[in-house]
Formats: structure tokens, sequence, C-alpha cells
């Protein structure tokens, strides 16, 4: 029996959702490029969970169905005054939200299609806002309500800093969005197929998915890239402190990707994002300190940025909280991690590898008194 530690190059699953050939990202067939640079999150959303892409018609009723389900239940609420939102971690708050979120939902375990399709509407919809309120509960400020004439984009930046938002961070705000929105079996999307292979819901498939996301190997890595960006604060000091990093034989955060040879197809749409909004706070050294170490490493290791080094500089732009960046990552990965538990179901075979044992054998059981 022959082993691929991390699974590493093992196929799995055939999928129709999300592509990864040559170094290209396509989603349903149509290039990231394509997207990040026209469509609307919520586009991507459709396109993911129906395999098209929407029209006029379709668009305005998909956005208002998920306008219309961003009002958290009550009972969530109350939860959140219940739990300690200063010195608990946003994705342990996330993880236990999206599980409380199933256990007000009455079609939790109504596993037909048409009931899984509300509840991927209300799950996409409602993490958004449980995210923006447990950020202004913590801050000891009331939450604030989604505007229905708003995209998904600017009604979670309006909900999150309840201010006129510029459409600058509009825009980046979508792009990254749609960036993020599936990376075929990426860890918390197995994590989730898994899951819901043994014909679980939806709402465990995603906390489940949750809990894989926030370790440091995975979405939590842009946090870490902006922990490291603050530590260097000014841009003459980049290249020491990575030098010193690598030195000591320490992980760079947000470079390179075991899928990707030649680079990551999605960093340069957030790069180009990070240099404008850097630009427009007066803040370019962000935008700075981040293209020294890219092209650094790049020199020294060969190993270009992923989508997590710029989305750092350019969340930290919006002033996002640092500790949210995984969440984000966690609301637009919802819509992928939802539209590959859809198809689980479609074609569902409980998932169960075998492991090789390599440890000893033929041990002979001896009384506790002999032992």
């Amino acid at each position: 029996m022959s082993t691929s530690k991390g699974l590493e190059g093992v196929i799995v699953a055939e999928t129709d959702i999300t592509s990864i050939v040559d170094d290209q990202l396509a989603y349903v067939g149509y290039s990231i490029d394509d997207l990040a640079n026209h469509a609307l999150f919520e586009e991507v959303i459709y396109l993911l969970w129906n395999k098209k892409l929407p029209n006029q018609t379709e668009l305005k009723e998909f956005t208002h169905q998920l306008t219309k389900e961003m009002t958290l239940p009550e009972e969530l609420l109350n939860h959140f005054q219940t739990m300690n939102l200063e010195k608990t971690h946003p994705m342990s708050i996330l993880r236990t939200a999206v599980s409380l979120l199933g256990v007000y939902d009455p079609e939790v375990d109504i596993m037909s299609e048409e009931a899984n399709r509300r509840k991927a509407i209300r799950i996409q919809a409602r993490i958004a806002t449980a995210i923006a309120v447990f950020s202004r509960l913590r801050q000891g400020k009331a939450p604030i309500m989604p505007n229905p004439n708003y995209s998904y984009a600017e009604n979670f930046l309006h909900m999150l800093k309840g201010e006129a938002i510029d459409p600058l961070e509009v825009e980046a705000f979508n792009k990254a969005l749609v960036l993020h929105a599936d990376h075929e079996l990426n860890a918390s999307t197995f994590t989730a197929r898994v899951c819901v292979a043994t014909l679980s819901d939806l709402y465990s498939g995603i906390t489940a998915a949750i809990g894989a996301l926030k370790g440091p190997l995975h979405g939590g890595a842009n946090e870490q890239v902006i922990r490291m960006l603050t530590e260097i604060g000014e841009v003459d000091r980049a290249i020491p402190y990575i030098e010193e990093k690598i030195a000591n034989k320490e992980k760079i955060m947000g470079m390179g990707h075991r899928v990707y040879k030649t680079g990551d197809p999605r960093a340069k749409h957030l790069k180009e994002m990070s240099r404008k909004l850097t630009a427009k706070i007066g803040q370019e050294k962000w935008y700075l300190m981040s293209e020294k170490i890219e092209n650094y490493i790049k020199e020294e290791k060969g190993l270009p940025a992923n989508v997590d080094f710029y989305s750092a500089s350019a969340y930290h732009s919006m002033g996002i909280d640092h500790d949210l960046f995984t969440p984000i990552f966690a609301m637009s990965r919802t819509s992928g991690w939802i539209a590959h538990m859809l198809e689980q179901y479609q074609n569902n075979r409980l998932i169960r590898p075998r492991a090789e044992y390599v440890g000893p054998v033929k041990h002979v059981y001896q009384p506790i008194s002999k032992r």
C-alpha cells in the first residue's frame, strides 16, 4: 500500500466546480482573472452553486434573498452577550456562532435539495452579519442592520464600520471575496466534504471547515503576514528582518503554495488593490515592505507570493481588525464550501481512507501485576 504524506498529489474526487490546471484557476470554466476584474461576489456565489452565471433577473432575486436573510436570530444575539468577545479569537467565536445558527434553523436536519438550498442562502447571508456583529459588540458598539440597496461586499463593510464606505474599498473587498471563494480540495473544503459524506447537515460541514481554516498553515496565514509587517515597521528593515528569519529557519508566511509552481494567479489582483489602498491612506510603506519581501523571497527561495500575502496589507488599509482577516476568509470560502457539500450530496460515498500501520506487532497482554 503506497502512501502520500498530506495526500499530496492524490486525486480523491471528480468536480465541476473549480479547476487548477497549469497554474490557472477557474470557477466552472471562468478564469479567475475574468471574474476578479468583472464579477460581483453574488454572481460568483450563484455560479458556484448553479454552475452558470445569473442573468439580470436571477441576480436581482438572488441578491434580494441574501440581504433578506442577513438578520440574525435573536437567540444568537443573546448568546453573543454571554461570550468573552474581547479575549476569544474571532475564529472560535465564528465556529460557535455557525453551530448555533444550525441549532436555531428549523430545517437543519431536512436534507431535501430544496431545504439545503434555503439553508445555503441563510448560512452565506448570516455569516457576514455574525462577523460584523461580534466585532461591533466587543467594541461596545450597537449592531448595524444590512442595507437592502447594498451589494454583499458593501453591506459587510457597512455593518462592520457604520460609515459611508469608499468605492475603492468596496471594489477591493468584492475582489478579495471573489478571489477567496473557492480553491478546489484545500484542507477546509476537504474537511467539509468528509463531514457531509456521513450525511451530516450543512451547518456541521461549515463548522468543521471553519475549524480547519483556523490553522496558520491554511486561512490564518494572512493574519500572520500583517503581524510580520507590523513587527518590521519600516521599509528599510524588511530585508534584514527576513534574512534573520531565514537564518533561524523560520517560515515566511504568505509565500509559495503547494499547488502552484510559477505563482498564485490570485495574488496579482490583491497586490494591485494593496498598492491603491495604501496610497489612498498615505501608508504606502505596507505595500512597499510587502513588495520588497516578495521580490527577495522569490529570488532567494524561488517562492512567489500567494493570495494571503497582499490581502493582509489590503485589509489593514481598510481599517479592518487583524484578527478578523481569517473570519473574512471564511465568509468568502463559505460559498465554495457549500458548493462542494451540495456536490458531495449529489453523488455521495462515505469518505473513509486507510492508513498504513507502522507500529509494533505481536505484543502479548500481561496482567497488571506483571507489568
